[in-house]
């Protein structure tokens, strides 16, 4: 699958990579918390270590190295980066409000009480939400899963969380934009549908479905293949089963691969959260990140703009603690900025794990993830599908026994 180079030559001890595969056996595979694990580590865009595990779901056949999994969240990364390119061609820039691109959008009301069995309360006139609101979570929009209050349940009765199967890109902006926010934007933080309204942003200037942007302007270049919305033709069965956490009993098949809604066309390309890919594909969407926005002579965007990226945008340097409003995210808050389209360590020691200033990160709902750590030049990207992703803290322990098995770190000076 992957051409391993030599661990100890980048810095890493062979006897700790080592530790990784066992521990993920015993503790999630052997035990049955998750159906399959698929792991690769690199440095300098060069693998270290490559661990799968488990099964593609209720069939028991043996995980393929090119299996499909939901990504979910880890769309939203993909998606910053699209909207990113076209800032750089000045088609948009991120202090323009997005009324510009939806008119749909110049109303915008804040949460004012109501909602439920009666109508929302008329709410005092927002402030332009920006398209940095947008990128940064500070919209004042929010997801049906959060569950905290009326606009909330408001998201889960226009199932907005799932749009794939009933909106076009249109009607999910039109039904959106009738909805109050939950605050001002720039006031607060939420994570939210913001990243999907981006990416309909993206289709508008672009003049492209989200799906085929992606695929001209990032995957080709890349040489992602096996990423997309929904499934290719004829690719069913790489498609892993996805599982929902019981409490107190294996996971429960929720979403078969074989007969999945996935390999039919969607009516909407999530950019929130749509995608379907290999670990391959993204392990080369990360190297690019790590590279400043190029892979093997393509250039996705310039190395300025990952900076601005991987800059945190919470007003003072702030971090989740202080901003979030979430329920749940694909962050830890302590510790943790959010810049255009990923969560970064502001505070390696509020983390409380291992991590460098900077390292930035994201994941998916069926408990994906990826970082980037431009310090030490590592990159992490894991596989899995069982739902919700804060089930486990699969996330902390891998980023342990990562850091553990590195022993010359680049900024100690020990860089070759």
């Amino acid at each position: 699958m992957f051409e391993l180079a030599d661990a100890g030559t980048l810095g890493f001890d062979d006897e700790r990579l080592a530790r990784i595969a066992p521990f993920l056996a015993r503790t999630y595979i052997d035990s049955g918390r998750l159906p399959n694990a698929q792991l690769v580590i690199a440095r300098d865009g060069q693998p270290v270590h490559y661990t799968k595990l488990g099964s593609m779901g209720d069939d028991k056949r043996e995980l393929r190295d090119d299996a499909l999994f939901r990504i979910a969240s880890m769309t939203k990364p993909v998606t910053s980066i699209a909207f990113m390119q076209l800032v750089e061609q000045c088609e948009v820039a991120l202090e323009e409000p997005v009324a510009r691109i939806f008119p749909e959008f110049a109303d915008l009301k804040v949460y004012a009480g109501g909602g439920g069995a009666i109508p929302f309360a008329p709410g005092k006139p927002a402030s332009a939400m920006r398209f940095v609101d947008l990128l940064t979570h500070m919209s004042g929009l929010t997801y049906g899963l959060q569950n905290r209050n009326n606009i909330d349940a408001a998201y889960r009765e226009n199932n907005f969380d799932f749009a794939r199967d009933h909106l076009d890109s249109d009607a999910f902006i039109e039904k959106l934009s009738k909805l109050p926010l939950e605050f001002a934007p720039g006031t607060g933080w939420n994570y939210s549908v913001s990243t999907d309204v981006l990416g309909v942003a993206v289709e508008r200037i672009s003049g492209m479905r989200l799906g085929d942007y992606f695929e001209k302007h990032i995957f080709a270049p890349l040489g992602m293949t096996d990423t997309h919305f929904g499934v290719a033709e004829g690719q069913s069965e790489r498609l892993v089963d996805a599982y929902a956490y019981q409490p107190g009993h294996a996971p429960k098949m929720i979403n078969a691969g074989a007969t999945s809604k996935l390999n039919e066309p969607g009516a909407f390309d999530s950019g929130g959260g749509g995608l379907i890919g290999t670990i391959a594909d993204y392990h080369r969407f990360s190297t690019m990140l790590l590279n400043g926005g190029e892979l093997d002579g393509a250039r996705i965007v310039s190395p300025k703009t990952i900076r601005l990226m991987r800059t945190n945008h919470l007003p003072n340097n702030a971090d989740l603690t202080e901003m979030s409003s979430s329920l749940f995210s694909e962050a830890n808050n302590a510790g943790t900025g959010f810049g255009l389209g990923f969560a970064m360590v502001i505070d390696p020691s509020k983390t409380l794990m291992p991590s460098s200033e900077g390292e930035f990160y994201w994941g998916g709902a069926y408990s994906t993830a990826f970082f980037v750590d431009p310090v030490e030049r590592i990159t992490m990207v894991f596989m899995t599908q069982v739902y919700p992703s804060s089930t486990y803290p699969i996330r902390r322990q891998l980023k342990t026994l990562i850091y553990s098995a590195l022993t010359d770190s680049y900024a100690d000076g020990d860089r070759p």
